[in-house]
């Protein structure tokens, strides 16, 4: 590295222990977890419950062991904070995203027919949730351990209510629901000291995904006041959404003549094969040890080699998320997220068509300093529309809301095919902006006022 580069590296150095755990780790492998939503009832409780979680609440990269690899962390909406007793100027300096809610945005992100607000699960988009706790590990017992340290805290502090509860864990396949290798692509944040999952990719400023650094225009981010609680914190947008496993199969069976010729057209539409395996260096067949090697599985860019997108179309659920380098109309790296997904529920048995009526799904994390232009722009413009990649009107073919009337373009030779009249794969059950202050601004929350 040059000195420049060096000098512009070391400028940009985060401060990795006052931002929280849950925000810059990557989920464990394997993994189990658990959500927690809370209410405040009184802002004083909510305060001393803050007070009870901080020697809960960790910051920082993982250790050397392993086992020790569990953590805790803690969220707000913006009903939260009104809830704690924020001043009404540092609540005014949130984006106007974040006060509104997921909720009262739904159309412009995609959340509509069975995905729309009126179908959500309780209590999500009622304004009754206050404080968002996730705990994850690599290790059942230490989990429990962490949410036992947790538990004591909300349960003996009077005044906070919890509402609503899920546990999530990797499969026994170690896939999601619908079949595929997930949490395999992370960003490479400059000055964070953690590499990301592909070597060929420039790192990001760390201002795109941690505020109070210089984000990719060069500019510090809007970043909440005062400046103790907006520094290292970050948004997330935290969402459960079932999958639809029966439907899914039943199009790819309805489609196709044969198992290889299924296996295929699902790869086609996700853009990996069901190991991880990227389309875009193994097009022709699945390859399991390309996949276990993570040095390869995502050491690939489109331009030079898919440009046309004749080995991953240009459609495909990863391409849109997550473009890379290819021809778009845009830049791919002002819209970076750091993806969190863990699934809940039961698989549906191998080889079954019809659904069982079980809830099973994903509940996704998605981290970034900038809601509208990284959560909701590729909600609104990647998955939902394909005006990006020339497709007007064409959706993700697996993300997006379909209603049996959508389509997706594979580029094929001598003639491109066609799919038509897509159901929808995936259907919202619920969602909630959330901020994820620093340690510090925790302390600040607990030691507010009035």
């Amino acid at each position: 590295m040059n000195t420049a580069a060096s000098s512009s590296a070391a400028s940009a150095r985060v401060e990795i222990d006052d931002v929280q755990s849950g925000a810059l780790r990557p989920r464990p492998v394997p993994y189990e977890g658990k959500f927690i939503l809370l209410r405040i009832d009184d802002r004083h409780a909510g305060r001393d419950l803050l007070r009870r979680l901080l020697p809960v609440t960790s910051g920082g990269l993982p250790g050397a062991d392993r086992s020790q690899d569990a953590w805790v962390a803690v969220a707000f909406t913006y009903q939260g904070l009104k809830a704690l007793g924020v001043p009404q100027e540092s609540l005014d300096s949130f984006p106007q995203a974040f006060r509104e809610g997921m909720a009262a945005r739904a159309e412009l992100i995609g959340d509509v027919g069975e995905s729309a607000p009126a179908h959500w699960e309780a209590p999500f988009g009622t304004g009754d949730i206050h404080i968002a706790l996730s705990a994850l590990s690599s290790d059942t017992a230490q989990l429990d351990k962490e949410l036992e340290r947790a538990r004591v805290a909300y349960q003996d502090t009077p005044g906070v209510q919890v509402i609503w509860q899920q546990d999530v864990h990797q499969l026994p396949t170690g896939r999601t629901t619908f079949g595929f290798r997930d949490g395999i692509s992370h960003p490479n944040i400059e000055g964070v000291g953690l590499p990301g999952s592909n070597p060929q990719e420039i790192p990001i400023k760390a201002g795109e995904f941690i505020l109070g650094y210089p984000d990719e225009t060069g500019n510090l981010p809007p970043m909440p006041s005062p400046d103790v609680l907006g520094r290292n914190g970050t948004y997330a947008a935290v969402r459960k959404i079932h999958t639809n496993v029966a439907a899914w199969r039943q199009y790819l069976r309805a489609n196709t003549s044969s198992a290889q010729e299924e296996a295929l057209l699902a790869a086609k539409m996700v853009g990996r094969w069901p190991s991880g395996a990227p389309l875009t260096l193994t097009p022709e067949h699945d390859d399991p040890e390309l996949a276990a090697d993570p040095h390869r599985v995502n050491n690939f860019l489109y331009r030079e080699n898919d440009d046309r997108g004749y080995r991953c179309p240009a459609g495909a659920h990863i391409r849109r998320t997550n473009p890379r380098d290819a021809t778009i109309i845009g830049d791919a790296r002002m819209h970076r997220l750091i993806r969190r997904g863990t699934t809940y529920g039961p698989p549906l048995p191998e080889g079954v068509l019809e659904d069982d009526g079980a809830d099973r799904g994903l509940v996704g994390v998605f981290l970034g300093a900038h809601l509208e232009r990284q959560f909701e722009f590729i909600k609104a413009e990647w998955v939902n529309d394909g005006n990006f990649i020339g497709h007007p009107g064409e959706k993700d073919p697996v993300a997006g809301h379909h209603g049996g009337t959508g389509s997706v373009t594979i580029p094929e030779k001598p003639v491109r095919r066609r799919l038509q009249n897509l159901p929808s794969f995936v259907v919202t059950r619920g969602g909630e902006y959330c901020f994820v202050p620093g340690l510090r601004a925790l302390r600040w929350l607990a030691e507010l006022e009035d």
